[in-house]
């Protein structure tokens, strides 16, 4: 294919995936490029707090360029009528720090918000995922899916302090980050040094006394009250033990990856083993699973029991699709949290894909 075709080429998807994205029924959105990064920072995490390019108004004011359209999408849904069921199409430039291309590129994709029924939500948003990858000739493409249903069942159903459920669920979909609770967990640290069983107001007190010895302003930093509170809080925590067992048995779970169907079956046998009934959740996944083998047609699909992307407010199944090349080409997944964390007054149903045109576009070419 030489270079006039592929030019050709590029522009003919690119009109068909224009086509999809302004379908019947589906209201092409177009927020902003410049927004506020405050529901980024609050809801996205670190990781991509630190890709975005941001700006500044002239009084002042904080700006991002449009790393996303998912929650501009979803605040203006709010703003609209957060219960009003609605479909989303969307294509334009997003802006994100990459080590492996430009920090500007376009993004398509579909969210539907509101919808009562969500298999029928899901396999809309896998009917348009398997429609752009047949525009750009993706015929085998390779799937990866994770279910947050299945890991918070397990958590739920755990032997362990209360207080530990919302740290290890904080760390799902980070591998790093749980690998290093979970060893913490397993070895215990030796008591805190510091005033350990004395009253807060003297814990503060001697706090105080060391920042002033040290120098240290008691005004411009934490004060030591909110410095004492903190060390009680890490005291308590602490004292809490997650038994041997379930630390184990989180391994274990996290470390299952496979075919989808052997890895599922992995996963029952794990619950069954530890008297954890998981039956109500993975009736749930299989059932998503195969949508996802059906729409799309897969070559290969895998289930990872620690997969997810780093945002608490998934739910549901997640999923990538791979071509040929191996990078992402479409990511997608269930998120029925983020309108309320956005401001709703109730979880909204909510799922929803994204596609990378350059690397679609990479798909297509000898």
């Amino acid at each position: 294919m030489d270079e006039g075709e592929r030019v050709m080429t590029a522009i003919a998807c690119r009109s068909a995936l224009e086509a999809l994205v302004t379908a019947p029924g589906v209201t092409l959105a177009a927020p902003p490029i410049l927004v506020s990064p405050a529901a980024y920072f609050d809801l996205a995490g670190e990781e991509l707090g630190a890709r975005m390019i941001l700006t500044q108004g002239m009084d002042g004011s904080e700006f991002c360029l449009r790393p996303d359209f998912t929650l501009p999408i979803a605040i203006d849904h709010i703003a609209n009528g957060a219960a009003t069921p609605a479909a989303y199409g969307y294509l334009g430039p997003v802006f994100r720090q990459r080590t492996d291309g430009p920090a500007q590129f376009d993004q398509g994709g579909m969210e539907l918000l509101a919808l009562p029924d969500a298999d029928a939500a899901l396999d809309q948003v896998i009917g348009f995922a398997r429609a752009v990858t047949d525009i750009y000739g993706v015929t085998a493409p390779h799937i990866r899916v994770g279910d947050i249903d299945l890991f918070e069942t397990l958590l739920a159903a755990c032997d362990m302090p209360d207080v530990w459920r919302p740290r290890v669920r904080a760390r799902f979909g980070h591998p790093e980050a749980m690998t290093a609770l979970l060893d913490r967990l397993a070895d215990p640290r030796p008591p805190m040094p510091g005033p350990a069983g004395l009253p807060a107001d003297d814990i503060a007190d001697w706090v105080g006394e060391l920042m002033l010895t040290n120098g240290l302003s008691l005004t411009e930093s934490r004060t030591p009250e909110e410095i004492a509170a903190r060390y009680l809080e890490k005291q308590a925590l602490e004292a809490q033990r997650v038994p041997g067992p379930t630390i184990d048995l989180l391994r274990n779970y996290l470390a299952i990856s496979g075919p989808a169907d052997k890895s599922l079956a992995a996963i029952g046998a794990l619950g069954q083993s530890t008297g954890i009934d998981l039956t109500p959740a993975l009736a749930g996944a299989s059932r998503r699973v195969d949508q996802l083998r059906d729409g799309l047609k897969a070559k290969s699909i895998l289930f990872d029991a620690g997969f997810s992307p780093r945002l608490d407010y998934y739910t549901g199944i997640t999923f990538e699709v791979t071509g040929a090349g191996g990078l992402v080409l479409v990511s997608g997944g269930q998120y029925d949290r983020l309108l309320k964390r956005l401001g709703a007054s109730q979880d909204i149903p909510a799922v929803g894909c994204a596609v990378w045109v350059d690397r679609l576009e990479a798909e297509v070419r000898p």
